[in-house]
């Protein structure tokens, strides 16, 4: 399989070469070369993922086997579906990709793991072997086996290989005890059934997966993008998929998992980065998320926008021929209400308003000049109303008061100017929580207002055409340029020939054969991104399927912002209601989707926690049962023996934490037989409240933090938000008596193998039992 996939690198790096050196080409050669390079560069970046670890596992079909399960054999990308499953006795390989050897049949000699064919080794068992006598996971080191498990399914086979797992768990188990890298790694080996069922659910409407800590959510939510684009290619590739985390660190945390299945052309972003040219850097106060996050704020921006639509106070006096023409609170009220009445976006009914206005102030000019003194009617005909009309366009007091009645805007103006004075929208308590100077940064809170801004105000195209067709003549005049170049060096080269000569006449030059305009066109270049690439810079971009990780934490104002982007509402929400945290978070799946799709979505839960051990976990759910007593956590599958321990400090925090995270560090002996492709493995969260964080990281050596701290690091200083959707071999939680209920269930619930707690202030009441074992 090695040798295919370098063998297919060779080709692949070849072909790029190639194309690259072509150069100066024809334009339709040259957009050939572009898509080769960009498809076979997409190609290469995805051997180059699974390099590490290509195949992991082997599926062994039963000799007895008279009736094959109808499975398709999509066997690898791209293929069609053949109906029919693997014929009785063979085996077959399954990896992260797709291969087939070189030969005229193009024999498979590796099984996607996302293809029907493969189902069976995630879903057999020993009752229902779906036509497997032995299911076989390998364990690898770069190219090297360096283990195997066997199941066996086929009761009645006597066959033995002396690798037989008799619980069918040690790969799993294996998994689970693994120290963590600082990186989330993809479970293709290890998928369990029911994960099984929502990674290949159908991608049309709402999926809603729930679960608790550990169940594995994001991991099956970042396998079903993977099987997405697997299933859906021509769809996908064209319209993109979307992944939303809910902080940057998260991202940071889960970007290696669809490279390693081979998938590149993902878009990963929070919320705060989904409004083009706009990077949230700055932090609400918890009232301010609230406030921001609302959705009454869809009508307060309604209400911004149309009080920008403006009436003279009192009137507005244009000069003009001489004359002075009044516009007044009337006149320009019919025009307003006229050019409402459109039902346009802002910016686009603006060219109506022009209209209404000039209109306005022509019939003014019309009847001050063309009046007949002596019967009132007027002389002027429809050529001289039309003159008055084109002249009035080009007096510039005319279009300074239809910039003061309805100016052009921008979301960027229309949100900062309605944050630094939201006086007269809003509550006065609201106005308090969200005022601030213009000058500041952005939010996360404050992109689905610029997104809600810029669907009301829409966006005039005459600027753009304009600016286009600027672009346009001043390419067309460079042509010309180059033509004339041209064609004074073929005046240079032959003005010494006779004028009658044959050969002087005959030879053609640029300027001969194109003109400027068309010379222009050919050097347009084109777009070649990704749709990703394309999708992020586009506002109005429509995705094939969106993921949302912590999707309980989203504000109704950004569930309007996605909403925008999924009009076919081809979306899995990712999340679990009890560890709801945000202020603005909706929290109950109702809530968030009925504005939308009402009750049109499916529901399914994850019941079992994989990542937390029994011990931590049985703790964690005494907090949240002292507030809901009828809760009702995802059962753990495994114990450690280890209990959850909490201590409480003297007087220094900073020097009692300082010796924890000694005592939780794995020790450079651990460290060492952790190794991993030369990097020390075991990782330690120290999460504490953001006011305590100088003064840990001051006594913590090596320690990181900060917005977007490095997880590959082996200790890390994070509050409980940037936790979210993480996790680490040991946990040291700080003063849990600061934290709500959430983001403690959320700290206590990130630990692999061991937690601590280090306190100055009173316990929660429900960690007491820790306190015992100190």
């Amino acid at each position: 399989m090695y040798a295919r996939v370098d063998a297919l690198r060779e080709d692949t790096e070849t072909s790029v070469s190639e194309a690259l050196a072509q150069g100066s080409t024809p334009m339709q050669a040259r957009l050939e070369r572009d898509i080769t390079v960009a498809e076979r560069s997409r190609q290469l970046a995805a051997l180059n993922a699974v390099d590490g670890s290509l195949c992991f596992g082997r599926i062994d079909m039963s000799p007895k086997l008279s009736d094959p399960p109808p499975l398709s054999a999509s066997l690898e990308r791209g293929d069609p579906h053949e109906q029919g499953g693997p014929p009785p006795g063979t085996s077959h390989h399954i990896g992260r990709i797709g291969l087939r050897a070189d030969d005229a049949d193009r024999t498979p000699i590796l099984i996607d793991w996302r293809a029907d064919v493969a189902r069976p080794f995630y879903l057999a068992t020993g009752h229902t072997p779906m036509g497997l006598r032995r299911r076989r996971h390998l364990t690898t080191e770069g190219r090297r086996v360096t283990a195997l498990h066997d199941e066996i399914l086929d009761l009645g086979d006597e066959t033995r290989t002396g690798h037989e797992d008799p619980t069918g768990d040690a790969v799993l188990l294996a998994a689970l005890n693994s120290a963590r890298t600082g990186r989330m790694s993809d479970i293709v080996q290890t998928i369990q059934a029911e994960q099984d069922r929502i990674i290949r659910a159908p991608h049309r409407g709402v999926l809603v997966v729930e679960g608790g800590p550990g169940t594995g959510k994001t991991a099956v939510a970042l396998h079903r993008a993977a099987y997405l684009l697997y299933e859906h290619r021509d769809l996908l590739a064209r319209r993109a998929v979307l992944i939303v985390g809910p902080n940057p660190a998260f991202l940071g945390y889960i970007g290696e998992v669809l490279p390693s299945l081979g998938e590149t052309g993902v878009l990963l972003a929070t919320v705060g980065e989904l409004f083009p040219g706009v990077r949230a850097t700055a932090k609400d106060t918890p009232e301010a998320a609230r406030v921001k996050g609302r959705a009454d704020m869809a009508d307060v921006l309604a209400d911004v926008v149309r009080d920008r639509q403006a009436l003279p106070d009192p009137v507005i006096a244009i000069e003009h021929d001489r004359e002075v023409l009044m516009l007044d609170d009337d006149l320009v009220r019919v025009a307003r209400e006229r050019t409402r009445a459109a039902d346009l976006p802002h910016n686009v009914a603006r060219e109506h308003f022009e209209g209404h206005i000039l209109n306005t102030l022509t019939d003014l000019m019309a009847e001050r000049i063309g009046t007949d003194p002596y019967d009132g009617s007027n002389l002027l005909d429809p050529s001289d109303i039309t003159q008055i009309r084109d002249e009035l366009a080009e007096n510039d007091e005319v279009w300074a008061a239809i910039d003061q009645l309805w100016p052009l805007l921008t979301p960027h103006r229309v949100v900062a100017d309605f944050l630094a004075e939201p006086d007269g929208y809003v509550s006065p308590e609201d106005a308090d929580a969200i005022r601030r100077p213009v000058t500041r940064a952005w939010t996360t809170g404050d992109v689905p207002l610029l997104d809600e801004a810029a669907e009301l105000l829409g966006r005039d195209e005459r600027t753009a055409r304009a600016a286009a067709e600027l672009e346009r003549e001043e390419q067309i005049a460079y042509a010309q340029g180059v033509l004339d170049v041209s064609y004074a060096s073929r005046t240079y080269e032959f003005d010494d020939k006779e004028e009658d000569d044959p050969e002087a006449s005959e030879v053609l030059s640029a300027h001969d054969i194109i003109d400027a305009e068309r010379f222009a066109e050919r050097q347009e270049e084109e777009d070649h991104r990704s749709a990703a690439e394309r999708a992020a810079a586009d506002r109005t971009w429509a995705f094939g399927h969106i993921i949302v990780d912590e999707a309980q934490e989203l504000s109704p104002m950004a569930w309007r912002l996605l909403m925008r982007r999924s009009p076919t509402r081809s979306m899995t929400l990712v999340g679990d209601p009890a560890q709801t945290a945000e202020e603005a978070g909706v929290g109950a799946w109702s809530d968030i989707l009925a504005p939308y799709v009402e009750d049109r979505f499916e529901r399914t839960r994850l019941g079992v926690n994989y990542r937390t051990p029994a011990e931590i976990m049985e703790l964690a759910a005494g907090v949240v049962r002292a507030e809901h007593p009828d809760f009702e956590p995802p059962s753990s599958v495994r114990s450690t023996g280890v209990r959850p321990w909490a201590r409480r400090a003297a007087a220094d925090l900073p020097a009692e934490v300082a010796k924890a995270v000694a005592e939780l560090t794995p020790s450079p002996k651990l460290s060492a037989s952790l190794e991993q492709g030369g990097a020390p493995m075991g990782r330690l969260a120290v999460i504490a409240p953001r006011d305590l964080h100088r003064s840990l990281a001051a006594r913590l050596d090596g320690v990181t933090a900060g917005a977007e701290p490095d997880l590959t690091r082996t200790v890390v200083l994070l509050d409980p938000r940037q936790a979210k959707g993480l996790e680490f071999d040991s946990v040291l939680v700080v003063e849990p008596g600061r934290f709500g209920t959430s983001d403690l269930y959320v700290a206590l619930t990130r630990a692999t193998q061991a937690l601590g707690i280090v306190h100055t202030e009173e316990l929660p009441p429900a960690l007491a039992p820790a306190a015992e074992h100190d």
